[in-house]
């Protein structure tokens, strides 16, 4: 943008951007140029030539003014550094404002004096025109503006050369930001510079060229700036997705459940295949020894026979080519039950286990029925043996009554492989086993309780008085 002021015998005008934006803790960059008419005569007659920047008003002598540069005094005011990039001998005051601040957004005026008095002015004065305003953004709520990533839709064909640009506006050349990409293919080649727009600005370009490949298809690639500033720096990106077209690729089946089966199960074959675009797809399925196609589409399913054994393969096609699958092999078999079928092998083994089992027990209580029989009888013996034996005088007087059940044999009269089976009732139990026993005795037969003690020694004669195996018995 131009400003043009008029003097009496000067005419003079300042080209400068009207806002440049910056972040807090960045730089900006302000390009300026001026013009003076008789510029050469006035440099000619001039010893020093000196830059000076305004903040908010224009008048340099005005008790109001602020300063904030002045190259002749190297006065620096509200700013960390500002540094005159310009040469103001070629008529450029371009200048650099280091450390940008939220109050360091404003309105700023530039100034030249050419010394010993040849020339003094303020570029736009009157304040008729706008000069440059710096416009400062806080980096916690703003973000610096996206590279511009070019070109927006990217629909390519497989194998050809594809080139990407991205550029990126640098506030500050003096602390350009830096760009980089992400996701690329690996056939990539970059390159990257610093340009100059015509406005004087200055962007950072990087330009990428690579070869397309059906890999790359869908792939999001990103260029990604970081400007740096004083306290962290800060990153943006755009992205662009590729569109690459290609004819079918890495063409396979898969079968569900899977190759071998058994006659009788469903069987789903799919031909898989990696393509763009998918307008006009088609799928055809062969089966080796069979001239003609046997389906179409992307799946087929049937009932597994043993006619449905042997090798499939299946063919994909899009307007750009076709490719077909290797073969693979589907058996569909009998499958043969020892016992039973579907499954009904394993009843019939628990049907038997259950059987034996059954026997078992019905054995084991035969047994112990047959046990508790012959200890009765013996019971019986033995009591008619004690009562003749009392009868004789040869059992003592002074033992006890559990004595006439103890059944006494000659060695090895009785098998050590006799079983001992002892039964009570359920009343026994809850009355306790002694009174248990005196019942014994009184209930007689109605009681199956036995107990067979096997002494392998001879026989000793006890003796009793008759009088008290009479009175025991007949209580």
């Amino acid at each position: 943008m131009c400003f043009y002021v008029s003097a009496d015998d000067d005419i003079y005008s300042a080209e400068m951007l009207e806002t440049v934006t910056a972040l807090t803790g960045s730089c900006v960059q302000i390009p300026c140029t001026f013009t003076i008419s008789n510029f050469e005569d006035k440099r000619i007659k001039t010893k020093s030539m000196n830059g000076i920047w305004l903040k908010n008003i224009p008048q340099f002598a005005n008790d109001n003014s602020f300063i904030a540069f002045n190259s002749s005094k190297n006065i620096i005011r509200g700013f960390s550094d500002i540094q005159m990039t310009g040469n103001l001998s070629e008529r450029n005051c371009t200048t650099v404002f280091y450390n940008i601040m939220m109050n360091h957004s404003d309105i700023y005026y530039f100034r030249l004096e050419m010394e010993p008095n040849v020339f003094r002015a303020t570029f736009n004065p009157d304040g008729s025109r706008k000069t440059v305003r710096i416009t400062v953004k806080v980096m916690s709520v703003d973000s610096p503006q996206p590279p511009e990533l070019k070109p927006t839709d990217l629909k390519v064909m497989e194998n050809t050369t594809v080139s990407l640009s991205c550029s990126a506006e640098a506030p500050c050349p003096k602390q350009p930001p830096t760009i980089s990409w992400s996701n690329i293919p690996e056939s990539a080649q970059i390159t990257t510079q610093l340009q100059e727009k015509p406005e004087k600005t200055q962007s950072v370009f990087s330009h990428m060229t690579f070869k397309a490949s059906y890999m790359d298809h869908r792939k999001n690639i990103s260029c990604n700036v970081t400007y740096p500033r004083k306290t962290s720096d800060s990153t943006v990106e755009t992205t662009v997705m590729l569109q690459i077209w290609f004819s079918p690729k890495e063409t396979r089946i898969t079968i569900d459940p899977s190759a071998s089966v058994s006659v009788g199960t469903n069987v789903t074959l799919t031909c898989n295949s990696k393509f763009n675009p998918s307008e006009k797809m088609y799928f055809t399925w062969y089966k080796r020894g069979q001239e003609i196609p046997i389906g179409q589409g992307k799946q087929i399913t049937f009932t597994g026979t043993h006619n449905n054994t042997g090798w499939y393969s299946c063919t994909a096609q899009n307007k750009l080519g076709k490719q077909s699958s290797a073969e693979i092999q589907l058996t569909v078999e009998v499958v043969s039950h020892p016992i039973g079928q579907d499954g009904h092998f394993m009843p019939l083994v628990a049907g038997c286990v259950g059987g034996i089992v059954a026997v078992l027990t019905l054995s084991a209580l035969g047994f112990c029925a047959r046990t508790r029989i012959k200890t009765h009888r013996g019971d019986i013996v033995g009591d008619k043996d004690s009562l003749h034996q009392a009868q004789d005088g040869t059992i003592d007087r002074n033992s006890t009554y559990d004595d006439v059940h103890t059944v006494t044999t000659q060695d090895n009269k009785i098998s050590d492989d006799y079983s001992v089976c002892e039964f009570m009732t359920q009343s026994d139990h809850n009355r306790g086993k002694d009174q248990t026993e005196e019942d014994n005795h009184e209930r007689g037969s109605d009681v199956v309780y036995a107990q067979v003690h096997m002494i392998h020694k001879k026989t000793k004669a006890i003796s009793v008085v008759p009088e008290n195996i009479y009175a025991q018995v007949k209580e």
